[in-house]
């Protein structure tokens, strides 16, 4: 059934505020003690923070999870068909945290979609992270969508983004999606560029002024994440089959490619999508694998929402020996700093290759081993948890 768009718009920016405040909280100073105090002396009160409904909540839940779960629940996985048996009986076999819906996941009209994604999240209490990638133009899952996209909008006026963003994010709702993968951050003034015809700007400034107003027209209806941290523009190549490469120096990302990142943040994204980028001069591993592009993120430009990772898929396919093992990849992207794992598999591991009972086996492997700390799983579990919770509260009562 469908939600209220005014209820889901209240939903959403409460997630958005959470999870841009959920470690934000810090004790205020301690006053210093006089050298000498009188008896009558009174200490100054401190003021302890204390944690939001939606925060106690999802550590009451997190206690009562599992390891098992916890890792499960840092997975958003693909099932493809339209069969709302089989995808529930998935969620309920594996106990992922979201879903990513793609095409083939799609119904004739926006109420069979919604419908879906309905009857896959059994949890109404922490319904599950359902995404999508909904760019519009070249990149939208939902055909009917036929909104002015990038490739038109980045020779308009801001305004006319953020308004293109607002329609498109009132048809998601209407679909029953709650997470976009939908705003381009990547800068480039080169045509030919893989990522040329999906970014918002040629330029920094312009690029970073545009996926602020992207991320404002969203604002209310579902989480907006900006990609491909760190920037595909200055990489050249699809990250899709390879890993694009680039050798520019961090003080010129600064300057340059991390605008618009800084720009979306700043707007109040709550999602980042890393991806599978090389800046040889940062760190000699793609950014969805390096702690340090992770660290930059966090503590340089002070994000503290999700970090999702590209389809980790997407590395296997590059053919390069180092990436054909899925829970390497995986348990090095979570051992880095990433919050969730996004994972485009088929309709069976024989497909894909990936089974994922045996891929949430090997990260908690890597946990018994110390690759990966309990303290990791437990702070992204409960980031996304918050995140779900806001999303469960204040459901309409007439649906």
């Amino acid at each position: 059934m469908i939600r209220h768009p005014n209820r889901r718009r209240g939903r959403v920016a409460a997630v958005v505020l959470v999870l841009l405040t959920l470690a934000g909280c810090t004790l205020a100073p301690s006053t210093p003690t006089p050298p000498a105090p009188t008896p009558t002396a009174t200490p100054k009160e401190t003021t302890v923070p204390t944690a939001s409904p939606a925060e106690i909540a999802a550590q009451e839940r997190l206690a009562l999870m599992t390891r098992t779960q916890k890792v499960a629940s840092l997975l958003m996985l693909h099932l493809p068909g339209t069969d709302a048996t089989a995808l529930r009986s998935f969620v309920a076999t594996h106990e992922v945290g979201g879903l990513i819906f793609m095409g083939d996941n799609i119904g004739g009209s926006a109420e069979e979609t919604a419908a879906l994604a309905e009857a896959a999240s059994s949890d109404t209490r922490f319904p599950l992270l359902i995404g999508i990638d909904q760019e519009g133009g070249d990149v939208r899952r939902i055909r009917s969508d036929d909104g002015l996209s990038a490739l038109t909008l980045k020779d308009l006026p801001a305004a006319e983004t953020q308004q293109a963003f607002t329609v498109r994010s009132e048809l998601l709702v209407r679909s029953g999606m709650s997470v976009n993968f939908g705003i381009i951050a990547d800068v480039t003034d080169n045509p030919r560029s893989f990522i040329y015809r999906r970014a918002l700007g040629t330029t920094p400034a312009a690029a970073g002024e545009r996926v602020a107003a992207a991320v404002a027209g969203e604002r209310g209806s579902v989480l907006s994440t900006i990609k491909h941290f760190p920037g595909h523009g200055a990489a050249s190549g699809d990250s899709h089959t390879s890993v694009p490469s680039t050798d520019m120096s961090l003080e010129q990302w600064r300057a340059e490619d991390a605008v618009p990142f800084v720009q979306g943040i700043a707007a109040g994204a709550p999602v980042v999508m890393i991806g599978h980028l090389n800046y040889t001069a940062v760190d000699p591993v793609p950014a969805s694998l390096s702690p340090v592009w992770h660290s930059i993120l966090r503590d340089e430009l002070g994000f503290d929402g999700i970090i999702i990772t590209d389809d980790m898929l997407m590395l296997r396919n590059t053919g390069l020996p180092e990436f054909q093992n899925p829970s390497e990849n995986a348990i090095r992207a979570l051992a880095a700093g990433s919050t969730m794992l996004l994972f485009v598999l088929g309709s069976s591991p024989a497909v894909d290759g990936v089974d994922p009972t045996a891929l949430i086996a090997d990260i908690e492997a890597a946990v018994d081993t110390g690759r990966i700390t309990e303290q990791q799983i437990d702070d992204a579990a409960l980031r996304l948890l918050t995140a779900r919770f806001h999303l469960g509260i204040d459901r309409d009562p007439l649906r």
